[in-house]
Parts: structure tokens; C-alpha cells; sequence
């Protein structure tokens, strides 16, 4: 963040509501990951939806990064039937990330996006979610107990095989990795254009990959934001999505 020449790269907000005000936010964590890991300075993009100006935001970042969220993607963005009683949804939130991850994708931006918004671009390619993938037969339970300390719900949970001779592989350089695991939607069907990266060993995808993408456009369903410094593959991560940004500026 001391770089006033570092890349400046987006990050997808949600809307809050505090009492009586709503807020457009976005986690520490994500922002933190984006300054320290990436070496960019993140920019909170607010919800605005359709009054944004998506390829002109876009034509002003170099890179755009797609946060995980308490709430759901809402399901007659894809086609799915409607939402169990009491799911947390953002609206607004859907009305932007949606577009700007197209905007950015046909602007050549790189892209990084992480658990909802794994979800969000594969929404935005055409593809579908399973909205509880407890529920889908020879799926295990990918939702963290929240009745467990922070640093628990957010620890190692399952492993990931990432595919072999895949980008996501050629870049950690491992046949397996142990990622944290707090979802309960995820990737049914494939979005147009999206190659998967890794799968959980219950076949659930757990990161894809935009192909034919201008520059690195990854998703994973897990959280590497989270103490990333504590995990070889998540610095490795955000260390290639801050270089791709930094390529794009030059």
C-alpha cells in the first residue's frame, strides 16, 4: 500500500445494513490479501448495480477481485428454483458483480475471485449452482461450524486435487492441496468457457479457470485470503494475480 505506482485492482462489495443506514463493505481480510499478498492497492467498488459505468470502471483498474460473502447468489439468475426460507441474499450485490465480471473479463482485466464470487462468475458465464451441496447425493457437508472459534471454522477442512497439467497445477506445482472449506452452494453445471482447475475428492469443482482469458482469470471455491501468509499455495496464488495486474499496467 506504501506503492503509490502499484496496481490498482477492484473488490466486489456487499451491502449491509446497520441500523439505519445501509453500508457497501468489504471484509478485512480481502482487502488486507489484495494490499499485502497481491502488492496492489484494493479499491471498495460499491453495489451501485445498473448505474455503474462497468467498462468504464473497468477501463480505470487493473484488476478485479470477486469476494466471498455471507449471502447467496439469487437462484432466477440461473434458472434455479427458488431459495430455501431464511437464505441471505444481496441484490445489489448481484446486480453488480454480475456485469463486471463480464465488463472485466471482455476488458482483459485480471480476475480473482473467491468462494461467492467463484460462484458469481460462473453465474455470469451461463452456468448453475447446486444452492445446497450438502443435499446432493455423494456430496459431503462443505459448511463450516459456526459455532466453532473463528480460526477453526476458517482451518484446513478437506483436500482438493488439483488437475494435472491444469494452470492451477503448473502454478502451485502440487498434485493436492488442504483448503479451508465454508459454503454451502456451489458449482453445478459449467458457466460457457470455464475449465475446471480442482475438485474436492467428493467431485464437488472447487476452482475453474476462464479459458482463452486475455490474462489470469481463476476462481476457487475456498477462502486463500484467510491467513494466506500461513499457506505456500495461497501466497502463490495472490502473488501470480498481482503480477498479472502489474503486467496489465505495463
Amino acid at each position: 500500500m506504501s506503492n503509490p505506482s502499484a496496481p490498482l485492482v477492484g473488490v466486489t462489495a456487499c451491502v449491509k445494513h446497520v441500523s439505519p443506514h445501509d453500508f457497501h463493505v468489504a471484509g478485512d481480510k480481502y482487502l488486507g490479501a489484495v494490499a499485502d499478498a497481491a502488492g496492489a492497492i484494493p479499491v471498495v467498488l460499491p453495489a451501485f448495480g445498473p448505474d455503474t459505468d462497468f467498462a468504464g470502471l473497468c477501463a480505470r483498474l487493473d484488476g478485479l477481485f470477486v469476494t466471498g460473502s455471507s449471502s447467496n447468489v439469487e437462484p432466477h439468475h440461473y434458472d434455479g428454483p427458488a431459495s430455501a426460507p431464511g437464505t441471505l441474499h444481496d441484490a445489489r450485490r448481484d446486480a453488480t458483480t454480475l456485469p463486471l465480471i463480464r465488463a472485466a473479463l471482455d476488458a482483459g482485466l485480471p480476475l480473482l475471485a473467491v468462494c461467492r464470487g467463484c460462484q458469481e462468475l460462473n453465474v455470469a458465464l451461463g452456468g448453475t449452482l447446486h444452492q445446497t451441496v450438502h443435499d446432493v447425493p455423494g456430496r459431503d457437508d462443505h459448511r463450516a461450524d459456526e459455532s466453532r472459534p473463528l480460526d477453526i471454522q476458517y482451518g484446513p477442512a478437506h483436500p482438493v486435487r488439483l488437475v494435472e497439467g491444469g494452470a492451477l497445477h503448473a502454478l502451485i506445482g502440487e498434485e493436492e492441496i488442504i483448503v479451508n472449506s465454508i459454503h454451502s452452494q456451489g458449482i453445478d453445471s459449467l458457466g460457457k468457457g470455464l475449465i475446471v482447475e480442482a475438485m474436492a475428492l467428493d467431485g464437488q469443482i472447487e476452482a475453474v479457470r476462464v479459458e482463452g482469458a486475455q490474462a489470469m482469470a481463476l476462481a476457487v471455491q475456498w477462502h486463500p485470503e484467510w491467513h494466506y501468509w500461513e499457506s505456500e499455495a495461497s501466497k502463490t496464488i495472490f502473488a501470480a494475480f498481482g503480477a498479472a495486474c502489474r503486467e496489465g499496467m505495463a
